[in-house]
């Protein structure tokens, strides 16, 4: 400390009052004032100290972490090459350097209590997810119809600097929200509002396309554009009615189809079974007639055989076996009458006349 420091310090010290002493001429109290003499050394010490003051005033470095690039400007001009993840110095008053987040960010277009334009913060501290209210569309006939939306995108690192110059820090609104509410808002205008859920599937892939088409069709690639979800479309109340009649009609007559091909297929069945029932009888009879007519073609054959077998000496010969019976037959009894039929076909006939009645009813 300088000496004109020091003497002020031993001469209050010195004085009548001193400190407490009340100016009433008391003792003097025992007091040094602190020595700041720092001989030769002195001028440096004060020079460093000057250059910590500074240093933490100003604070002239950053540091950068993962997921984040820094933007160094100079008299208000962006450099064009970001700084990468770790320690950068930079010029106080001159120069400053712009953090920003390159990590995945979403945009969810959503309804209820989770709409608004209210940000979610992430733990370390960086908006991670923006939410805003559904986008409002009108179908193909101007009914209201509301969109909810995801969108995934960050930052593209190497152009962050060309981005946030043309764009600024509020870049993604005025990059993102646009596009996504222009291409939704023109693929679903094509569509009626009953045909949305029917074709979901398809409008959402027309929705993606077209985003990603649009975001990589800006100067520098500002955004690089990860998925696209399409998580609910919102029809009007009369409509969503209107939906659920149809669906139930359709479910109806889908039971009273299946019921009407069930009957059919029953129909055929026992139609099946009475043909085959029937052919089987026709299998019955016919095999019944064939058998018959096998029996009846083995007796003609038989009889024709026999035929053949037959001559005027064998009949000769049976009339004669014939007529010893008969014979036989009248030496018992006396009073019978033999009658011989014309041509011989049966030689003799007798009856017994002792039958009164018999015999009566021959004569007549």
């Amino acid at each position: 400390m300088p000496a004109d420091l020091n003497d002020y310090f031993n001469k209050k010290s010195g004085s009548s009052g001193g400190f407490g002493g009340g100016g009433s001429g008391g003792a003097k109290p025992n007091f040094k004032a602190p020595n700041f003499n720092f001989g030769k050394f002195g001028v440096g010490v004060y020079v460093i100290i000057a250059i910590i003051a500074v240093l933490a005033i100003t604070q002239p470095f950053v540091v950068i972490n993962s997921g984040e690039v820094g933007i160094k400007s100079t008299a208000g001009k962006y450099e064009t090459n970001p700084l990468q993840p770790g320690f950068h110095f930079f010029i106080p008053l001159i120069q400053r350097v712009i953090v920003v987040d390159t990590r995945v960010r979403l945009i969810n277009y959503t309804s209820g209590e989770d709409s608004g334009e209210s940000l979610r913060y992430s733990q370390s501290g960086s908006a991670g997810i923006i939410r805003k209210n559904s986008i409002s569309v009108l179908d193909a006939r101007n009914l209201p119809v509301s969109i909810d939306i995801t969108v995934q995108y960050r930052l593209n690192p190497q152009n962050a600097p060309q981005t946030i110059a043309s764009w600024g820090l509020s870049w993604e609104n005025k990059i993102v929200d646009p596009v996504v509410r222009d291409v939704v808002r023109s693929v679903t205008g094509k569509y009626t509002a009953e045909e949305l859920p029917t074709r979901r599937n398809e409008i959402a892939l027309q929705i993606e396309n077209g985003i990603r088409k649009n975001i990589d069709a800006q100067p520098n690639k500002p955004v690089e554009l990860l998925t696209v979800q399409l998580r609910e479309i919102i029809l009007p109340a009369k409509v969503k009615e209107q939906i659920e009649r149809v669906q139930i009609a359709k479910q109806e007559a889908e039971r009273t189809k299946y019921e009407v091909e069930r009957a059919n297929q029953e129909a055929l069945k026992q139609a099946a079974l009475a043909e085959g029932a029937a052919k089987a009888e026709i299998i019955k009879a016919k095999a019944k007639a064939d058998a018959v007519k096998i029996e009846a073609d083995a007796q003609a054959y038989a009889n024709r055989e026999v035929a053949k077998s037959l001559d005027s000496n064998l009949l000769n010969l049976k009339q004669i076996e014939t007529q010893a019976k008969f014979n036989e037959a009248l030496r018992e009894n006396k009073d019978a009458q033999i009658f011989l039929t014309p041509g011989g076909a049966v030689p003799n006939i007798w009856v017994d006349t002792k039958d009164k009645a018999r015999q009566s009813a021959i004569t007549r």
